[in-house]
C-alpha cells in the first residue's frame, strides 16, 4: 500500500502517453504546440505496463490514460489490452480524451478492456467549439459520445473547463444536453496549467457560480454528502431526469487533503502534485538497470514527498514550467 506523509492513501495512477495534442484549446495550448520531448525519452509501452505492474502491486487500484491525446500514440488498443491483464487487483481503467477518433475506435477499446471513457467538450456551439479549440470538430466530438455508448460504455463522462466570458454562458445548455443524452458533463474551474501562463483569477467561474447557475435552471440534488478522494461533487436531477452533473473546483474548493492521486508523464516523470514545481525521474531508474525492489523504493521514497495541498491561491504561487498538455490531465 502507497501511503504519503500525511496518510493518504495512494489508489490512482494518471499515465499520460504523449505530450502531442491535435487541438489547440486556448486553456492549454494558447500558442500552438510547444516542442515536443525526444521520442527516445518518451516511455515504450513495455515500460508503462512493467511500471502499471509495480504499482498495482504497491495499491494502484486505477489507472487513467491521458496526454496530450492519448489516442495520437500508435497501440493504445493494444496498451490498453495489456493493462487489462492486471485485473482484478487493478480495478479500472480509464481514459480521457478528446474524442477526435473515438467513432472509429470506441469499440475496439471497450473489446481491450477499458471501462470508462471521458470526453472533453467545451462547447456546444460550432463556432465557440472553434473558438476554444482551435479546430472544426464538434460534430465528430458529438459522434464519439454516441460511439462510445454503442460500444458498450457505462455513464459516459464530459468535461468542460469553464471560462469567464468564454463559455461560461453556455452552463445551462450544458446541463439540458446532460439530461437529453443521459451522460455526466463535469464543469471545471480554470486552472493555471496553459502553456501561455496567461491565467488570470478573474477569469475563473467558480464551483458556486456554475451551481447556481444550473441550480436554478434544473434544480440539483447532491448525491453525496462527501466526495472522499473523488475530484467533483456529484449532482442529480431534482425532477428524476436521467443524467449527471458533476462540480470540480480546485481553485475554490480544493480537495487535496483526501488526495488519493500521483502522476507518470509520457517521459516517465513521477508528479506529486498536478501542480508540482519538481519532477522525479523514473524512466532512468527503470532504465538505468535498478531491480524492482530498487524501482519500490524510489516510489515510495517519491511518495512520500507528495505535497500537503496546492498553492494556487497563495501569493508565492508559481505556476508548473509545464503545461497541462505535458503533465497529464
Amino acid at each position: 500500500m502507497l501511503r504519503d506523509s500525511y496518510n493518504r492513501t495512494i489508489r490512482d495512477l494518471r499515465i499520460s502517453l504523449t505530450d502531442r495534442c491535435n487541438f489547440r484549446c486556448f486553456y492549454c495550448l494558447p500558442n500552438g504546440e510547444p516542442p515536443m520531448a525526444r521520442r527516445e525519452t518518451l516511455l515504450t509501452f513495455e515500460e508503462i505496463v512493467t511500471l502499471s505492474e509495480i504499482f498495482v502491486s504497491l495499491g494502484i487500484e486505477k489507472i487513467r490514460l491521458t496526454g496530450g491525446e492519448p489516442m495520437l500514440r500508435r497501440g493504445v488498443v493494444d496498451l490498453i489490452g495489456r493493462l487489462s491483464k492486471l485485473k482484478p487487483s487493478l480495478n479500472d481503467i480509464a481514459l480521457t480524451t478528446n474524442g477526435q477518433t473515438i467513432p472509429e475506435n470506441a469499440a475496439a477499446l471497450r473489446d481491450a478492456g477499458l471501462d470508462r471513457i471521458t470526453i472533453s467538450l467545451d462547447s456546444l456551439n460550432d463556432a465557440n467549439f472553434r473558438e476554444i479549440t482551435g479546430v472544426d470538430q464538434l460534430g465528430n466530438v458529438l459522434r464519439s459520445i454516441d460511439a462510445a455508448k454503442t460500444a458498450g460504455f457505462g455513464t459516459i463522462k464530459v468535461n468542460a473547463c469553464i471560462v469567464r466570458g468564454r463559455n461560461d454562458h453556455e452552463v445551462v445548455e450544458m446541463a439540458r444536453f446532460a439530461r437529453e443524452n443521459a451522460i455526466s458533463y463535469r464543469f471545471i474551474e480554470f486552472m493555471p496549467l496553459d502553456s501561455g501562463h496567461e491565467w488570470n483569477r478573474e477569469q475563473v467561474v467558480s464551483g458556486r457560480e456554475i451551481h447556481e447557475a444550473i441550480h436554478a435552471a434544473f434544480p440539483l440534488e447532491l448525491v453525496d454528502k462527501t466526495r472522499g478522494s473523488e475530484t467533483a461533487w456529484k449532482y442529480k436531477f431534482a425532477d428524476g431526469s436521467p443524467g449527471e452533473i458533476g462540480i470540480i473546483a480546485p481553485v475554490t474548493e480544493m480537495f487535496c487533503g483526501q488526495c488519493s492521486r500521483i502522476r507518470l508523464t509520457a517521459d516517465g516523470q513521477i508528479r506529486t502534485c498536478l501542480f508540482s514545481t519538481s519532477e522525479h525521474n523514473l524512466r532512468d531508474v527503470l532504465r538505468g538497470g535498478a531491480s524492482r525492489d530498487e524501482i519500490i523504493d524510489f516510489i515510495k521514497t517519491v511518495v512520500m514527498k507528495k505535497e500537503p495541498r496546492h498553492y494556487i491561491n497563495d501569493t508565492a504561487f508559481v505556476s508548473p514550467s509545464r503545461s497541462m498538455s505535458f503533465i497529464g490531465g
